[in-house]
């Protein structure tokens, strides 16, 4: 598959979702209880780590410790949401050998897709309190589709878009951590595999994106004064960092939604 190709790329680039929150913890609950409403005291933005998200963040952390010097992230972008923070931090922290931590940054266009009315609905409370969006999402996918107040897949790639720009005027030639969320990992990749809908969407059928999971591009030496370097994808959903440390993995959704198309 042919890899978005812009100039200049930074050398490297992970792509990481945060740890196990405590919603996902709540989620699964009301899944499994049958439940309309996932009940969570916290905005969606405040939402901590579990104990086993802070797990893992960690188990993370070391690993990237391990690496030599010169391979390890320069620095850390991530989505404002207290999740993603909080795994940004313990890698930018602990995930130094030096001491010192990676330079981190917050960046708003990283936030959680957008949920709108459908918010923390299970499957069953989207179906029985607005079945007519269940009906629209099944039929426009969810690719396109928009809760009212929310976001589209295609919305979050056009913020998206305005970040990897950034990236690459900021960053060329650095190596660059981003922590954000499921639909976000998946859109970046849209964005630099230049995928189109169906592709991607199959990957997502696949299964989630698991929790401290890393997908790693890196970009090939230049030859003379060549600009565009297209990006090569190394790792995808790599869980080594957990499973060698004996961290249990979860790949539960951030948010619950009707069936897949």
């Amino acid at each position: 598959m042919a890899l978005m190709s812009q100039a200049p790329w930074p050398q490297c680039l992970w792509l990481v979702r945060h740890g196990q929150s405590a919603g996902n913890v709540a989620r699964d609950a009301a899944e499994a209880g049958g439940m309309p409403v996932i009940e969570l005291a916290w905005r969606d933005i405040d939402v901590p780590l579990s104990e086993l998200g802070v797990a893992q963040s960690e188990a993370l952390s070391d690993w990237f410790r391990q690496m030599a010097t010169e391979d390890r992230p320069e620095v850390v972008l991530c989505s404002p949401y207290l999740r993603a923070r909080e795994t940004a931090r313990l890698i930018a922290v602990k995930g130094s050998a030096t001491g010192d931590p990676v330079a981190l940054r917050v960046d708003e266009r990283l936030r959680e897709k957008e949920f709108g009315i459908l918010d923390r609905l299970t499957r069953l409370g989207i179906t029985r309190k607005h079945p007519d969006l269940a009906e629209q999402r099944a039929h426009v996918g969810k690719f396109y589709f928009r809760p009212p107040g929310g976001e589209s897949w295609c919305d979050v790639i056009l913020r998206l878009r305005s970040l990897l720009e950034m990236i690459t005027r900021e960053y060329p030639d650095r190596r660059v951590l981003v922590v954000a969320h499921q639909v976000v990992v998946n859109c970046m990749r849209y964005l630099i595999e230049q995928m189109d809908e169906q592709t991607i969407l199959d990957i997502d059928r696949e299964g989630d994106v698991p929790n401290c999971a890393v997908t790693l591009y890196r970009a090939p030496p230049r030859v003379d004064d060549e600009k565009s370097r297209p990006m090569q994808l190394e790792l995808v959903n790599f869980l080594a960092p957990l499973r060698e440390s004996a961290t249990p993995v979860t790949s539960a959704p951030d948010k619950p939604a009707a069936a897949k198309p």
